[in-house]
């Protein structure tokens, strides 16, 4: 029986799903995280702790467990653990993407130097020391720009500035941000931030897989949602797209291109495309899945998920039809409306009840702390929709988050109820 080592951190959305898809495909599964989780609780035998900011300690601890219980793939769920199972891979012989691609995947200053490099489109770009002081590095820029995190995923720390007082602004928020998360001292990347020029226009997600250097689109999702700042949550997510198929075949080279120029090989990749007049561009080409719970609008008509997809692809064995399911999916990311505690979302069920959706899932508990963004990195949680088409799925989206009323007690004590506005709405208290 094959055994599978999943790297999870602590505060993955993406536990359940990986470990579905391992059951039904029979496998022995050891789960390596960094910190407390509920699955060492459930699996006391198959759990392992790996210093996941440490790769040659965990390369020794893996390797000795391997001489008893030999390891046939590894995985990574998210962009720091990508990296990691680049190491482990190399350290057990097994096949892998290179180290140096996979981490300049994750570095959004690396993979716009290579990108540029071999004539993918990319934005003009500039990094300063998150020390710098604003004004001095005005000359240095256009405007409008996008101040950003290297390192940071899902939109956390991102901000537009069209002048230079908003760009001081942003700037000095982005580097309380990385100070805050600890990520200036944690991540030699975290001392810096990127600022690049604003490119308008749609964006789209595309979801690949990679073999031998060959891309394989799965799925390809609008962002209905227009993305132009000055913060960039994004919300909706619709596939299949609806974008003219000469724009598809040209996202999808595009993707291929900047994956050859990472030098990924190997295994699933999620990319973020802005398409104008100008072409497409390259905002991002991680080394992993979709994040969150994104994954469930990817389905294949023989049943497959995409995690089992990507669990077959690593352990190399047979693949299904890819052809997708009929019909389209769609995700909502629920925003998160305003800073405050979190005591109830009301409308679930009356959410649940719209024609067309699939699931609704409240990943925040009660009593936690929302922080929106650009300082957030979470989300509320999500919503699932199914339909014949792409514009039925985004109007049950739609109308079940209308549906929904979140109820907050704000930071500062002694605040008066506030009245239930119309939803979708917020209460704070």
């Amino acid at each position: 029986m094959p055994r599978l080592l999943l790297l999870l951190p602590a505060t993955t959305y993406r536990a359940e799903a990986f470990l579905a898809a391992a059951r039904r495909l029979n496998l022995d599964v050891t789960v390596a995280s960094d910190g407390a989780t509920i699955l060492k609780a459930q699996r006391p035998t198959d759990f392992l702790y790996l210093n996941f900011r440490d790769p040659d300690e965990a390369s020794r601890a893996v390797v000795s467990i391997a001489r008893q219980s030999p390891i046939d793939a590894v995985i990574g769920v998210d962009e720091p653990t990508t990296v990691l199972a680049a190491h482990l891979s190399v350290a057990l012989n097994l096949p892998h993407n290179d180290v140096a691609s996979v981490s300049a995947a994750r570095n959004k200053h690396l993979m716009r130097q290579l990108l540029r490099r071999h004539h993918v489109p990319v934005p003009n770009f500039a990094v300063f020391p998150h020390t710098a002081a604003p004004a001095s590095l005005v000359g240095q820029i256009a405007f409008p720009c996008v101040v950003k995190p290297l390192i940071l995923s899902a939109s956390c720390g991102v901000i537009r500035a069209d002048n230079p007082a908003e760009f001081d602004a942003a700037f000095r928020r982005v580097s309380a941000l990385l100070t805050a998360l600890g990520l200036t001292v944690l991540d030699e990347a975290g001392h810096l931030i990127l600022v690049e020029d604003f490119v308008p226009g749609r964006e789209v997600a595309l979801e690949g897989l990679l073999t031998a250097g060959t891309l394989r689109v799965l799925a390809l999702f609008d962002k209905p949602d227009p993305l132009d700042g000055p913060f960039f949550e994004e919300t909706i997510y619709i596939t299949p797209s609806r974008l003219p198929d000469r724009t598809q075949q040209a996202i999808a080279a595009c993707a291929q291109s900047a994956a050859r120029a990472l030098g990924l090989r190997e295994g699933p990749v999620h990319g973020e495309f802005r398409i104008n007049d100008g072409g497409v561009w390259v905002v991002e080409l991680a080394a992993r899945s979709i994040g969150g719970q994104c994954s469930r609008t990817v389905h294949f008509a023989a049943d497959l998920s995409l995690e089992e997809l990507i669990l077959r692809h690593a352990l190399r064995l047979p693949l299904p039809s890819l052809e997708r399911a009929a019909g389209a999916a769609g995700v909502m990311m629920v925003p998160i409306p305003s800073r405050g505690a979190l005591q109830e979302v009301r409308g679930q069920d009356d959410a649940r009840r719209v024609s067309g959706i699939e699931a609704l899932t409240i990943t925040a508990t009660p009593g936690e702390e929302l922080v929106p963004l650009p300082e957030g990195t979470r989300y509320l949680g999500f919503l699932v929709a199914r339909g014949a088409t792409p514009d039925a799925v985004e109007s049950a989206l739609r109308e079940a988050h209308r549906r929904l009323t979140v109820v907050l007690r704000a930071e500062s004590a002694g605040a008066r109820p506030l009245p239930p506005p119309a939803r979708p709405g917020v209460v704070t208290f």
